[in-house]
């Protein structure tokens, strides 16, 4: 069923839903992508209640969107962002005093099951990331890849790159979900593959071009472009899975926590605002500690019914 219009709100809906997406940009700097979900989410939630004015909205309203959501067969997390986006637009409204209390505090969302996260492990990171073509593409490729597994980085990070970025002290500033910015170190292996990008950046880039990684054109390189780049690399290196952009984040924290232990420094490296965010990793860790404890003790067949 496609999304109502926000032309089919009111007017004082429309106004203070208008304000909102504003501020979420603006003050708070989240994604197109979280803007353009939550948008469509609070439409929805205004059409499930035929709601005339955000100030009637009540609890019970709460469950209703809650209900009618099940009722659609919508999935678990599907009915989880949509009221994240009612209460952070209810939180906003609170602020500013067109609120007194927000309606869906106390109103849980079905549980959504976390799937684990998709990593390579280091051989076939090993595999993937080897490569003896030396085309300048392949250079710019190579560079983006060796900094996203060496540093952790989401997608929109390594597009959003400048120059700038790069510091002589071998760090790099990247700006996080919220505009927060994060220093990170560069291992030796993506610093040269950096470097070896650098010699020949200029037969793409202009010298006006700020960004630190552009496409053919000479423009910044877009996420849709990375992506393929990267499928095409999986493909070329022999690899026989599907990989993704956020697959070599996920393999970054893997493996600093299996070597490390430390999952607080990973939290940081990741730049996670909450720690929960990051313990998903230690159910890898486990999964990986399982296997080598399955494959070596000599007791373990027992547990796993091998006989």
């Amino acid at each position: 069923m496609a999304t109502p219009s926000i032309e089919s709100l009111t007017d004082e809906c429309r106004h203070w839903l208008e304000k909102f997406l504003v501020h979420i940009h603006v003050v708070r700097g989240l994604s197109s992508h979280t803007i353009s979900n939550y948008r469509r989410q609070l439409i929805v939630v205004a059409d499930i209640l035929a709601i005339t004015d955000w100030r009637a909205l009540t609890q019970v309203d709460v469950k209703r969107v809650l209900a009618a959501s099940k009722r659609a067969n919508q999935q678990p997390r599907s009915i989880a962002l949509r009221l994240s986006a009612l209460r952070s637009f209810c939180q906003y409204l609170i602020e500013q005093d067109h609120l007194e209390t927000n309606p869906v505090e106390g109103v849980q969302a079905p549980k959504t099951g976390r799937p684990l996260p998709k990593q390579l492990n280091v051989d076939e990171m090993q595999q993937l990331l080897t490569s003896e073509h030396d085309a300048d593409i392949i250079c710019r490729d190579l560079a983006m890849f060796e900094l996203m597994y060496g540093c952790g980085l989401r997608l929109n990070e390594l597009t959003s790159l400048n120059l700038a970025d790069v510091k002589s002290d071998g760090t790099i500033w990247v700006t996080g979900k919220g505009n927060k910015q994060r220093v990170l170190p560069i291992g030796r292996v993506a610093s040269q593959a950096i470097h070896n990008w650098l010699k020949v950046r200029g037969n793409y880039a202009s010298m006006y071009e700020s960004a630190l990684f552009v496409s053919k054109r000479g423009s910044r390189i877009s996420n849709r472009q990375v992506g393929n780049r990267l499928d095409q690399l999986a493909v070329q290196q022999g690899m026989n899975q599907k990989v993704n952009p956020h697959k070599l984040r996920h393999s970054f924290a893997t493996h600093v926590l299996e070597s490390s232990g430390d999952l607080r420094a990973v939290q940081e490296l990741l730049g996670h605002a909450n720690l929960s965010t990051t313990q998903v990793y230690t159910h890898l860790d486990f999964q990986h500690l399982a296997k080598v404890y399955d494959s070596a003790h000599p007791r373990a067949r027992r547990r796993t019914g091998e006989k």
